[in-house]
């Protein structure tokens, strides 16, 4: 398993943000492993690529896509899967709800299929215990809890998953990331505290667009 602990961070932008291109991507990527960061987690093929020509650290790389009548959307397919790992991933972030799946895929064969085909471990993105339970089962090497307050099982819970977290570090023996919600240094080092391997900020380090609309709101 790839040493990912401490801080990771995601560099993500909004679609029809000006940071949403690849360059800028990989500047943010070196940035945050400049400053000590361990790894970083990427959107998209075009993201990866750029961000791997300048950076060895580890990537936790995804692709998120939206096809109709279903709501798993973080690397829904194989095919996302093997076009992110051509793209330089080291790791395979999945959707590993327990949602309905397209094209009848199921979730143990996506696991399997990337371990088997690509060579690289599965990050599961869950949002439940049940769901960690199952992924961890089913061959995930390192489970997140990245969908809590995202899905419509969890949507009333407001991240990060602190209880959740706890749950896992005592249900589980694969390694644990926080992710979702992580909004300053001190929560970050609680999550550490309660066991979890590593934590993914996102927003709160390198999302511009989203701070910027946060503070206009609230100064009206």
């Amino acid at each position: 398993m790839l040493p990912l602990h401490g801080l990771i961070v995601s560099c993500q932008a909004p679609i029809d943000s000006p940071l949403h291109d690849p360059p800028i991507i990989a500047a943010m990527a070196q940035a945050a492993v400049n400053q000590g960061a361990t790894g970083v987690r990427l959107d998209t093929p075009a993201h990866i690529q750029a961000t791997r020509q300048c950076l060895k650290a580890p990537i936790i790389g995804l692709w998120k896509q939206q096809i109709p009548g279903f709501d798993v959307y973080i690397t829904p397919q194989f095919q996302h899967a093997e076009a992110i790992a051509q793209a330089g991933a080291d790791i395979i972030a999945i959707d590993a709800t327990l949602r309905a799946r397209p094209n009848g895929e199921t979730l143990e064969t996506l696991i399997s299929r990337i371990h088997q085909e690509l060579g690289l471990p599965v990050m599961a993105d869950i949002d439940t215990l049940e769901a960690a339970e199952n992924a961890e089962k089913l061959g995930a090497d390192v489970v997140g809890t990245t969908l809590f307050g995202y899905t419509q099982a969890t949507q009333h819970l407001t991240p990060p998953g602190l209880d959740l977290l706890r749950q896992m570090v005592e249900k589980l023996s694969v390694p644990i990331i926080c992710e979702g919600g992580i909004a300053s240094p001190q929560m970050a080092k609680q999550a550490l505290d309660f066991g979890a391997t590593a934590v993914v900020v996102g927003t709160d380090i390198t999302g511009i667009d989203l701070k910027v609309k946060a503070y206009q709101q609230a100064l009206g």
